[in-house]
């Protein structure tokens, strides 16, 4: 399952997340989702696992173009951007990624002047998808007023108690892709209606979960350090949720 960004990269709705997995616990686990299938990892230079990351692709054996890879720019190295990203190729012992990120918003000088940075690794082959990371849609606006380009994908903490409609037209107004983080840590798993749903299934709870963000076409990157766990988040294709579910999981906010 893949969402095509505005460039033709197609970027895989499943991902695995790396916050706050390092060393070998990092690499570990990248190989267990790389060898259950995953196909798309995000980390980040603030995690500072990118070397694992990228040490853990190299060892999978699958080849660099098989693997859709992101990381993200901190807001404190906005002003030397060019340089921080070729700092992460080199953790990430590759000649590009997939999507590169800002974080967070930078300070409002920054806004335009980070995200032209961005632009232009782009440009220049080092980075095929640039957005952005908890930004808001005026935000949004403004960078693609400034430049005339558009962020692809916007990171955004997203869960059934989180959910927000207007909030999801607006990026799919624009044709920006959400991706959302968090959504099994903001998540009642033990809520009944979750819980209900799941034994309909014969499911998790978390995996109906994470199977609703891909109903409202939302890219999920659950993380685990966990070979069952990680194993179980991938495994979404082998149901789908009625209108009636979706609507359920919806009032949950």
């Amino acid at each position: 399952m893949t969402v095509n960004l505005p460039e033709g990269t197609a970027l895989p709705l499943i991902g695995f997340g790396t916050w706050e997995l390092r060393g070998t616990t990092a690499y570990d686990s990248v190989r267990a989702a790389l060898d259950i299938g995953y196909r798309h990892l995000d980390t980040a230079t603030l995690y500072k696992n990118e070397a694992d990351v990228g040490r853990a692709v190299k060892d999978s054996g699958l080849d660099r173009e098989q693997v859709f890879i992101t990381t993200k720019l901190r807001p404190q190295d906005a002003r030397q951007a060019r340089g921080a990203l070729e700092s992460s190729l080199r953790l990430l012992d590759t000649d590009y990624v997939d999507l590169w990120l800002i974080h967070w918003p930078t300070g409002e000088d920054d806004l335009v002047p980070t995200w032209q940075a961005l632009l232009d690794a782009k440009d220049a082959g080092l980075v095929r998808n640039a957005g952005v990371s908890n930004y808001s849609p005026e935000q949004i606006d403004l960078l693609t007023k400034a430049t005339g380009r558009q962020p692809a994908v916007n990171q955004i903490s997203w869960s059934p108690s989180r959910h927000d409609p207007a909030l999801l037209e607006e990026h799919h107004r624009r044709g920006v892709v959400v991706e959302g983080y968090s959504g099994l840590k903001n998540a009642d798993l033990n809520d009944p209606t979750l819980t209900e749903i799941a034994e309909r299934h014969g499911v998790t709870p978390a995996q109906v979960v994470l199977r609703w963000h891909l109903e409202h076409d939302i890219v999920v990157i659950p993380r685990s350090s966990r070979r069952e766990r990680i194993a179980s988040n991938f495994d979404l294709n082998g149901f789908a949720l009625t209108e009636e579910e979706v609507a359920a999981i919806d009032s949950l906010t």
